[in-house]
């Protein structure tokens, strides 16, 4: 059985739905039920038969274009464990481009981010040549830096508030930086964060890290290691854009690639490509009179 949840808000929404329907069936599958689920709003639902979920992702980029959607191989429920990226994800910014604005450094530094979210880097060698850049920055850049040029992702604190309390446990993990991503945790309400120490030193940044480097593996081991704790069955969602976020997307039940970079995109089996992460919610299953923290 494959489910697919998809947020109905383009033009000619029934025309698109109708040729991918047909073209569905022409590939083989058996379209079993089609149809609106009014108490989400604009979100349709297809169930079918046969094919791949990657088949039916495909399809619906070629017959439905970027669109906000999910497709399940099992009936979707809420998820018990959330676990998310935080740079482009969770907040609208990349915190070390920002930071590196403080030094006049961001075109150099953006462009080291770039290549590493596209997967065209080392992850690690990247970070550390951008933390190198950065040496000698007082360490007082970061509170400004907070405080004038990071926000959080629209829909970014419904979709955490509303999980907590449906039971869900948060997680933020990061390629990112402590200094930055406990703020935003408890801006957002995430119950634990993971993420890189800058090292400082007499106030100042010294250019390298302080303990072990939080990357793609790191993602992924803390996605295992909280799904442990909560026992054969329980539902997860993961959320990121970019390629270090790959692992955990794919280990995730519900890995949602938010305006994501080509490849996370590709290897994610739920996309937020046009709305909000609230979107996210509505794919779920969750109405919106159940929505928090806006």
């Amino acid at each position: 059985m494959l489910i697919a949840r998809l947020i109905a808000d383009q033009p000619d929404w029934e025309t698109r739905l109708r040729t991918l329907s047909e073209a569905l069936v022409a590939a083989g599958m058996e379209l079993q039920s089609i149809g609106a689920l009014p108490e989400l709003g604009a979100v349709w639902e297809l169930r079918l038969m046969g094919g791949t979920a990657a088949q039916l992702l495909d399809a619906i980029d070629a017959h439905i274009g970027p669109c906000d959607c999910l497709v399940s191989e099992a009936e979707i429920e809420v998820p018990r464990l959330f676990v998310s990226d935080m740079d482009s994800t969770m907040i609208g910014q990349e915190c070390i481009d920002e930071l590196a604005d403080f030094a006049g450094l961001k075109e150099q530094i953006s462009e080291i981010t770039e290549r590493a979210m596209q997967g065209e880097l080392d992850f690690e060698r990247a970070l550390l040549e951008r933390v190198g850049l950065l040496e000698g920055l007082e360490e007082g850049a970061i509170d400004r830096c907070l405080s004038e040029r990071i926000s959080p992702t629209p829909g970014a604190r419904v979709l955490t508030q509303t999980l907590k309390a449906k039971g869900a446990r948060t997680v933020l993990v990061t390629g990112g930086f402590h200094h930055f991503a406990d703020e935003v945790a408890d801006w957002l309400g995430f119950d634990r964060v993971v993420g890189n120490r800058l090292g400082v030193a007499q106030g100042k940044l010294t250019g390298r890290l302080d303990g072990p480097i939080s990357d793609a593996s790191t993602k992924l081991a803390t996605l295992r290691e909280e799904a442990a704790k909560l026992g054969e069955g329980a539902r997860i969602l993961g959320s990121g854009d970019g390629a270090n976020d790959i692992p955990m997307l794919e280990a995730a039940d519900y890995g949602f690639a938010y305006r994501a970079k080509p490849k996370a995109r590709e290897m994610a089996n739920g996309r937020v490509d046009r709305g909000d992460l609230t979107v996210i919610l509505s794919l779920l299953g969750i109405p919106k009179e159940e929505w928090i923290g806006s």
